[in-house]
C-alpha cells in the first residue's frame, strides 16, 4: 500500500476492531472447525459401526504402543492428515469415548498439529509454488517425522513427570 492509500484508510475504533476480530473468529469456527469436528465424529462412528476400529486397533497396536498409545489412536493421526482440527477433535472424541486417557491425548495433540492438514497445505504450498518434484517426498516426510518425534518427546516428558501413558 502506498502512503496515500494508508492515509485514506479510516482507522477502526477499539470496539470496531474487537467486532471485526470476533466476526472473523466466528466464521473461522463455522467454516473450518465445526466441519472438521463433524468429519472426526463421522469417521469414528463409521469405524465403530463397521467394526474396523477393533481391527485397526489390533493391527496397529504394536506400532502405536511405541508412543504409549492404543492402536485406535492412529485414527486421530489419519484425521489430522486432512485437517488439524479433525485430528484434535478425533483425539477428543476418543478420550470422551474412553478409548484413550488424558496422557494419551496429550501425546497425540502435538502430532496432530505438527502434521495437520498436510494434504491441503502440500497442494496449496508445495505444488502451487512449483517446487521441484524431486523434493516432494522429503517435503511430505518432514511433517510426519516431526509428528513422530513430538509424540516420543511428549511421552518421555510425561514419564519423567511420573504420568504413565
Amino acid at each position: 500500500m502506498s502512503m496515500e492509500t494508508l492515509a485514506l484508510t479510516p482507522k477502526r475504533t477499539l470496539i470496531e476492531e474487537f467486532c471485526f476480530g470476533a466476526k472473523n473468529g466466528f466464521y473461522l469456527g463455522v467454516e473450518r472447525i465445526i466441519p472438521a469436528m463433524i468429519l472426526a465424529y463421522v469417521l469414528i462412528m463409521c469405524l465403530k459401526i463397521t467394526g474396523l476400529m477393533t481391527i485397526v486397533g489390533t493391527v496397529l497396536g504394536p506400532v502405536m504402543a511405541i508412543f504409549g498409545l492404543p492402536g485406535e489412536a492412529v485414527v486421530s493421526l489419519v484425521a489430522a492428515f486432512f485437517a488439524k482440527a479433525a485430528g484434535a477433535s478425533t483425539a477428543a472424541s476418543l478420550y470422551a469415548e474412553g478409548v484413550i486417557n488424558a496422557a494419551q491425548v496429550t501425546i497425540l495433540f502435538p502430532a496432530t498439529i505438527t502434521m495437520g492438514t498436510l494434504v491441503g497445505h502440500f497442494v496449496r504450498v508445495v505444488v502451487a509454488s512449483g517446487a521441484n518434484a524431486k523434493w516432494h517426498p522429503l517435503l511430505l516426510f518432514i511433517p510426519l517425522f516431526d509428528a513422530v518425534v513430538s509424540m516420543l518427546l511428549v511421552r518421555v516428558i510425561l514419564n519423567l513427570m511420573g504420568i504413565p501413558a
